[in-house]
């Protein structure tokens, strides 16, 4: 079989079962298993792939088909400018914490001075490494339930050169963090609400539950930050949130509600949905 005759199958396959995005699954996908990039795949259509090759990649067009993420099959994906390391073990770092990521660095440039950075639910670690790496005057503490999380976290930090920038702790949320505080503290916690996630496609529904199901209303991980953030924040520091696009005002009620931030302010993402709150203590 050709590279050509593959990519047509690929297609046909991936057509007939509705997934989206299908040319640029099958190019990822062509450059993965062949090991070539784009201009060597075009440049190389009329030639025969290995049996092994043909195999392997038809094999992963059956898992796309059952909805596994593309991500999970090739292992990686690119946030800020970063490979990291993904698997079942943790969610797809999305383009949208990239605002959430920019709003800390933001941040960052106007205090000028060593910062203490709290990331809660770190789950790869793009949020916590993403501010080492771009952050220069920093040291970050990387909290997560999922032992299996934090191995991938770790293992992020060594491929992007941050490792001895952060600590990585194993804690259900504040319980392993007492008596440290933070100038930062960020955070994309799970915040689907448990209901919606069987609405959701079946790529998604492939990630772990653990890091999509935010309770019956979706904000039982804000609460829970709410309930601590006055004993880990130092004075003067700012709390750093994503939302769903739906949640602005229930949020920011919430964190109005610890009487203790002077402000609290919402960013759009590149689509113009809420995405980040801002609360400024």
């Amino acid at each position: 079989m050709t590279i050509f005759e593959l990519k047509k199958y690929g297609k046909q396959e991936l057509s007939k079962n509705n997934i989206d995005d299908i040319d640029i699954k099958i190019n990822c996908l062509l450059k993965f298993v062949l090991r070539l990039d784009s201009n060597q795949i075009i440049l190389k259509l009329s030639e025969n792939v290995s049996e092994e090759n043909e195999m392997q990649f038809k094999k992963y067009i059956n898992e796309l088909i059952k909805g596994v993420p593309l991500q999970y099959i090739t292992n990686n994906q690119e946030f800020m400018r970063m490979d990291f390391y993904v698997d079942e073990n943790v969610l797809i770092p999305r383009p949208d914490t990239e605002i959430l990521v920019e709003e800390v660095i933001k941040e960052s440039k106007i205090k000028q001075k060593k910062l203490q950075i709290l990331d809660m639910c770190t789950g790869s670690g793009a949020i916590a490494i993403s501010l080492a790496k771009y952050i220069e005057n920093c040291t970050v503490i990387a909290v997560d339930i999922s032992e299996s999380a934090l191995k991938i976290a770790r293992k992020n930090a060594k491929i992007n050169k941050v490792s001895e920038k952060i600590e990585f702790i194993k804690s259900n949320m504040f319980e392993n963090i007492k008596n440290r505080k933070f100038d930062i503290l960020v955070s994309n916690p799970p915040y689907i609400e448990t209901n919606v996630i069987e609405n959701l496609n079946k790529d998604v529904k492939n990630e772990p539950i653990i890091a999509l199901d935010g309770g019956r209303d979706g904000l039982e991980f804000y609460r829970e930050i709410a309930n601590n953030v006055k004993n880990v924040l130092n004075e003067n520091g700012i709390l750093f949130l994503e939302i769903g696009y739906n949640q602005k005002n229930t949020v920011k009620e919430i964190f109005k509600k610890c009487n203790i931030f002077k402000t609290i302010e919402c960013k759009k993402d590149y689509s113009n949905n809420d995405r980040v709150i801002i609360a400024k203590r």
